[in-house]
């Protein structure tokens, strides 16, 4: 693990820990849900992050467990005329742009991003509409991308956003973790468009609706209560859980 990746670990264990709670206690950091759902919000998250203080891996499977069907919701193939014309090129003047609290922002090209050291994992996708898949996924991990761009101290929050319109964000504890990775395979081929090809995120250790799909930019900011509704993700401010964690 590099040495940016345990500093800002160690950063965001401190400020999300017991005492640093979601939802005013930390600075930045998105708005509860009106109760009784905030106080839900506010005990789940405590309590995942106290059993998970030590930045365990989520469970992993061998490759019998994949399972035959993997279910494709929402959106399967984005009706936007800049993501069409680059499907059309196989995705070859692709790039994702990384930029915000970084010392060198910049854009990736799916060629650059898969010359990175790359994660394979077999994990569950467990999705809040009722249904689970297990599925094999290759890309690198957030981390490596984040120190390439030199994520700076303020940092505290990753704020990612999609094609179809869909964003998202996420504290440094899940985003820096090894398994949250930008995903462009899935069970050993390129990643099919209706799982959000070119490159989708996977963060293991939270409900499927987190691990966006057709990833458009990724931004390193201190606070997300000023984005959006101020609840720190489109969904959430339709009603969801900004922490989605199992």
């Amino acid at each position: 693990m590099s040495a940016l990746t345990r500093r800002r670990l160690i950063l965001g264990t401190a400020g999300f820990g017991a005492a640093g709670l979601v939802g005013g206690c930390e600075p930045g950091a998105p708005q509860l849900r009106p109760n009784p759902y905030g106080l839900s919000d506010w005990l789940t998250f405590a309590g995942q992050r106290l059993l998970l203080a030590r930045q365990p891996l989520a469970r992993e499977f061998g490759p019998e467990a994949i399972s035959a069907v993997f279910p494709t919701i929402n959106t399967t193939d984005p009706d936007d005329p800049a993501y069409r014309r680059s499907k059309a090129l196989g995705f070859s003047d692709w790039r994702l742009p990384v930029t915000g609290l970084v010392e060198r922002p910049g854009a990736f090209s799916l060629a650059e991003l898969k010359a990175m050291p790359a994660r394979t994992q077999i994990t569950l996708h467990s999705c809040e509409q009722g249904w689970s898949a297990i599925g094999q996924w290759t890309g690198v991990p957030l981390s490596l991308v984040l120190a390439a761009v030199g994520m700076r101290p303020e940092a505290r929050y990753v704020v990612i956003r999609s094609v179809d319109g869909w964003w998202d964000s996420y504290d440094l504890f899940d985003a820096l973790h090894p398994q949250t990775i930008l995903a462009y395979g899935m069970n050993g081929s390129d990643l099919p468009v209706a799982h959000g090809a070119p490159v989708r995120l996977r963060v293991e250790r939270q409900l499927g609706y987190k691990s966006l799909k057709y990833l458009a930019s990724i931004e390193a900011v201190d606070r997300v209560d000023g984005i959006g509704h101020g609840r720190g993700s489109l969904v959430a401010g339709l009603g969801f859980s900004w922490y989605a964690g199992i």
